[in-house]
């Protein structure tokens, strides 16, 4: 039995390579939540006019990986207190945001948010959105494992690369 995530914390293909190595996880499809307009393209979301989120909709095994550890592993691999960007990738698509599936993942987020706002980690406040997930429209298909089909890549190396490294070193006891 599999529960989903669907997670917004920057560009899709970081959180897509952080969580694809992470013991029960069965399924990650990087896609577009969160927005107003139906069906929408990458070129449309990167605009920023379209209202969506970048983000990874996850299928998992809750007796493998909890919600509550996804959502730890999100919190620390990325910086949830910039509004509208990651590092240089700027706009509301950007943006940190939990789009939860139940009641239950709600709670699960909003305690989590309140403990990791209280640990003082970051100088600014947690912006993460919490909302209830409306439709997920998944990424074109060349989005998808852009990380492991494209390491060499600038964009993979500066950027991807060090997120990857770090889950590595800090969640070790969590890989496949």
């Amino acid at each position: 039995m599999t529960e989903q995530a669907t997670l917004g914390g920057g560009c899709f293909w970081c959180l897509e390579a952080v969580f694809e190595p992470l013991r029960g996880i069965r399924k990650i499809v990087p896609g577009y939540a969160g927005g107003h307009v139906p069906d929408p393209t990458y070129r449309q979301v990167c605009t920023g006019r379209t209202g969506h989120a970048e983000v990874v909709q996850i299928d998992f095994d809750p007796s493998e990986i909890s919600y509550q550890d996804i959502l730890n592993i999100f919190f620390t691999m990325h910086d949830p207190t910039t509004p509208d960007r990651q590092g240089g990738d700027v706009g509301p698509q950007y943006r940190s945001i939990i789009l939860y599936h139940d009641e239950t993942q709600a709670g699960v987020a909003q305690s989590t948010l309140a403990e990791f706002d209280s640990k003082d980690i970051w100088h600014n406040p947690i912006v993460t959105e919490i909302e209830p997930l409306d439709i997920f429209y998944p990424a074109e298909e060349e989005h998808h494992a852009y990380y492991r089909d494209n390491a060499r890549q600038p964009y993979c190396r500066i950027v991807i690369a060090p997120k990857v490294a770090k889950l590595r070193k800090e969640y070790a006891n969590r890989l496949k």
